[in-house]
């Protein structure tokens, strides 16, 4: 997990609204760090935009950045909730990944639809000595990693091992078997959706020979339904 965000109390942020791949993240919003509640949340100022707050959406990532013009950070996040600190009104951001200098994909995102299957090594096995894999569904997919609907409530950090379906019938769309994934960032899902949570992974691959593996995947999973 990660270590909990060393900002002072009235630094103020820059705010930007997360974009598609391929465009630069505008960040024209001024913000106020507030305060740190744990590694994984923390209170900022809401934004203005044109002299009025900007409405929360639970569903838009943001995008905050910190630092010097040496050293600038950048964590991402969702804002869940308006508590009151004080006399003053904040969003609560929950933490969702962070890295050094522009926030960019390296790898084209696919909004797709898949049943995936993932298990940990440590669940409990069953009578038999085996580990049942549970049952997920993707809302994209990259050769770096996938976002997916899930029951089962993981942790950031935790390590998932996931099998992705056979796409077509070329030897690209075979079903990948045991990808070593990281949990990059957890959320509930939407009402009415037929799972419980979201969970963004990222893979981790042991050689090169995985990685062209999941490129090979993906790139067939484009043609297969023409993205």
């Amino acid at each position: 997990m990660a270590d909990e965000l060393k900002i002072r109390s009235g630094t103020k942020l820059r705010l930007a609204l997360d974009v598609p791949f391929g465009k630069e993240p505008e960040f024209n919003l001024i913000c106020t760090f507030v305060k740190s509640l744990d590694t994984a949340s923390f209170l900022i100022s809401i934004p203005m935009r044109d002299g009025a707050p900007l409405p929360l959406d639970d569903q838009q990532k943001l995008l905050i950045c910190y630092g010097s013009a040496a050293d600038t950070k950048i964590v991402a996040g969702y804002a869940d909730d308006v508590v009151k600190e004080g006399i003053r009104r904040c969003w609560k951001i929950r933490r969702v990944s962070e890295q050094r200098q522009f926030f960019r994909r390296t790898d084209e995102r696919l909004k797709v639809t898949i049943p995936i299957r993932y298990t940990q090594a440590t669940w409990r096995p069953n009578e038999d000595g085996i580990i049942p894999p549970e049952e997920g569904m993707t809302l994209d997919i990259s050769a770096g990693g996938l976002a997916s609907y899930l029951n089962r409530n993981l942790a950031v950090g935790e390590v998932c091992d996931i099998t992705l379906p056979s796409i077509g019938t070329t030897r690209e769309g075979h079903e990948i078997a045991g990808a070593v994934a990281v949990v990059c960032w957890t959320r509930e899902a939407p009402k009415g959706s037929p799972f419980r949570r979201v969970a963004g992974f990222q893979f981790r691959f042991a050689d090169s020979v995985e990685r062209q593996q999941m490129q090979d995947y993906v790139t067939n999973i484009k043609k297969r339904y023409k993205l």
